[in-house]
Parts: C-alpha cells; sequence; structure tokens
C-alpha cells in the first residue's frame, strides 16, 4: 500500500507530490550575488552606488523614461536619513552617489528609491514586473582621491560608453552635471535654469563637499572615467 502511495504521489496529477516545472524558478546567473551583510557605514563617507536593471528592461535614457526617474530623484533625494548628491542614467544601468547616517539609512533611503522608480517606469510604461536585476552595488569612498575618481566616473560616465564622440564641452543631459558646482570651467547660468528644480541635495559631508577639491582640483568636461 505504501509503495502504491508514493507512486501515486509522484504522477504528476493533482496536489503534492512531484510535478513537472513545479516550485520557485531559478535565479538567472547575474542574480546570484548572494545576500551578504552589507559594511558598516559611517556618516563621514559617501557612497557610489549602482543600480543595473533587468535584461528585458526598457532603455533608461530615453525621453519617457528619464522623465520618470528625475521626478523619483526628485522625491526620494532627502529621506530617511539619506541624501541622493549626484547621478547619472546610462541605457541599462543607473550611477550615485549618495550620503547617509548609516547603512541602515542607506538600505532604507535605497529601497525607497528603486520601489519608487520601478512602480513610477511600469505605470508610465504599462509594463509588470521586476525592473532592477539585483540588490544594488555599493561602494564607500574613503579618501578625496576616491571621491573624485567616483565623481568623474558617475558625472562623465556617458564618455566611458561612449568613448570619442563626444566634443569636450558635453554635458551629460541624463545625469546632475548641470547642478554640478566643482567643474573647472563654470557653467553659464542658463544652463542650470534650463533643466529646472535640481533633482538632488548639495553634499553635507567633508570629503564630497570640500575634500577632493582641496587635494586634487576639479574636473573637466571632457575628462573620460578610467575604466
Amino acid at each position: 500500500m505504501a509503495t502504491r502511495q508514493r507512486w501515486l504521489a509522484s504522477r504528476g496529477h493533482g496536489r503534492g507530490g512531484f510535478r513537472a516545472l513545479a516550485g520557485r524558478k531559478r535565479k538567472a546567473e547575474a542574480d546570484r550575488k548572494g545576500h551578504h551583510p552589507r559594511p558598516e557605514l559611517a556618516a563621514r563617507f559617501p557612497v557610489h552606488v549602482t543600480l543595473r536593471r533587468v535584461a528585458e528592461g526598457p532603455p533608461l535614457r530615453r525621453g519617457d523614461c528619464y522623465a520618470v526617474l528625475r521626478r523619483c530623484f526628485s522625491a526620494g533625494k532627502n529621506r530617511f536619513g539619506f541624501r541622493l548628491v549626484h547621478y547619472s542614467v546610462q541605457g541599462n544601468h543607473i550611477h550615485l552617489i549618495c550620503e547617509a547616517e548609516d547603512r541602515t539609512a542607506l538600505t532604507r533611503g535605497m529601497q525607497g528609491l528603486t520601489i519608487r522608480i520601478a512602480r513610477r517606469v511600469n505605470q508610465r510604461l504599462g509594463r509588470r514586473g521586476k525592473l532592477f536585476a539585483q540588490r544594488y552595488h555599493a561602494r564607500i569612498l574613503r579618501s578625496p582621491r576616491e571621491v573624485r575618481h567616483a565623481l568623474v566616473y558617475v558625472l562623465n560616465n556617458r564618455r566611458h560608453h561612449v568613448e570619442g564622440r563626444l566634443s569636450r564641452d558635453w554635458l551629460d543631459p541624463c545625469s546632475s552635471g548641470p547642478w554640478f558646482t566643482g567643474w573647472q570651467r563654470k557653467l553659464r547660468p542658463h544652463v542650470t535654469r534650463s533643466q529646472g528644480d535640481s533633482p538632488v541635495v548639495s553634499a553635507e559631508t567633508w570629503l564630497l563637499e570640500h575634500g577632493w577639491r582641496m587635494k586634487l582640483g576639479p574636473l573637466r568636461f571632457g575628462e573620460a572615467p578610467a575604466t
């Protein structure tokens, strides 16, 4: 009798037992990053955060997508002890430079921002499902040199993807570059005014506001980020 019951349970009919393709779907290889605890974060250190879009997601630099993203940045730029100071949006990923009171504040701020972005983009485009492929990647910036490298990488990231095809004076419109005050050449006032209200906040950490400038000098418009 027990043998017959085991055989019935494995046929794939009715409730229970083995069924082909049943159970939780396997994760894509890119999503298998593991949930290791994030390092502790001191309030004096800024953080470089990277968010990657799912492979089948929309181009994030596209006009309708970027308009939604910018509104989300404005709404979530200063919440839960989290501050969004700089950003750039690429086709399939987003770079942010943030400040946070501690690790918990960074986590809460990023969770709120990513949920807001996913909901608004899906609503705008009439799509469903995940927008970001995995947990965000965060790198703590502990020195003036690290901060300056991160600023070049984030604000001029488009040059990293289309090297040699942009003029030296080009400024990425899908970044916080128009509100950045650390350029070697000052922006004309109308450039910033034409962009409207700022979607980012001013830096409060010494490293991100003063330290990198004092040690290493301002950024150039045409300065390409290192690989």
